[in-house]
């Protein structure tokens, strides 16, 4: 049996207005039947805080912090907390609700589109598996955020390996398409992580970072060889053609395709209103 094919953009390391631009273009050209669903990889140049939709910059950012690490800063267009972009492959996955594969509930399609990212590890030769909160507890804590760092706790259908979250996702819906994109971390600076977000005191910042050591971890701490980006990429690629029971064909944009995502970033996600609006 043929697999279905999906695009595969791999768009190297791009602005953090660009890469959150071409994320949202290729939904919108997914929705107008434009392009098939689509996976894309990229990096990040400069280094970047993205935070969630629904964050509160003055509230929650240190943004002194975030300019003397020379980071990049955006707002994402999907939910969950502050993520530093750094020393990791992010992914994207672009594909209608009304997909045949695609369960209707965002739990539910959350799982199967974060098979090909469980391939992935798998492929590495890490023991990766999805958490789900088992308790009332456990539940609870997730409508209930603590913290404003995305890697604090796994959410359902989280990649936890020996028992700390790897990746960490989010996921929007609009215009009849689903938009998941998320970090797989290669390696992780929790000093730098840690010095972006605004505390109560000291104390409650130093008692935050060590609980975060217990439940977050990057892949270079855990596996027995190093990995690389090219063989994250190669790894990942492969696990969501396996996951997905897909084949990637390579793509890359025509000139009108950049120029549509330039105007974009430039009119949306380095706009102030946009990236500060909370």
């Amino acid at each position: 049996m043929t697999k279905e094919k999906w695009r595969f953009i791999d768009s190297g390391n791009c602005s953090p207005s660009y890469n959150m631009a071409l994320d949202e273009a290729l939904l919108d050209w997914h929705s107008d039947g434009r392009i098939p669903p689509t996976i894309r990889f990229y990096g990040w140049n400069p280094a970047t805080l993205s935070i969630g939709y629904f964050q509160k910059v003055e509230k929650e950012i240190d943004l002194a912090k975030v300019e003397e690490h020379c980071l990049g800063f955006v707002r994402r267009p999907t939910g969950g907390r502050g993520v530093l972009h750094e020393h990791e492959l992010t992914y994207s996955v672009i594909v209608t609700e009304e997909h045949p594969e695609m369960p209707k509930t965002v739990t539910e399609a959350y799982r199967v589109i974060s098979e090909g990212i469980l391939k992935g590890f798998q492929g590495l030769g890490l023991e990766a598996y999805f958490a789900v909160p088992r308790t009332e507890e456990e539940r609870n804590s997730l409508k209930n955020p603590r913290s404003a760092v995305c890697f604090d706790a796994p959410s359902w259908y989280e990649l936890v390996v020996e028992g700390r979250k790897v990746a960490g996702s989010a996921q929007t819906r609009q215009k009849g398409v689903i938009l998941q994109h998320g970090s797989i971390l290669l390696d992780l600076d929790e000093d730098k992580l840690f010095s972006l977000f605004k505390y109560p005191n000291e104390r409650v910042k130093e008692r935050m970072q060590r609980a975060f050591k217990s439940k977050a971890v990057a892949i270079n701490e855990i596996s027995k060889n190093r990995i690389t980006l090219e063989m994250a990429k190669e790894a990942f690629k492969k696990g969501f053609e396996t996951g997905l029971n897909i084949e990637l064909e390579p793509y890359v944009l025509s000139e009108e395709e950049t120029q549509y995502v330039e105007k974009l970033a430039k009119e949306r996600y380095e706009n102030k209103e946009w990236n500060f609006k909370r």
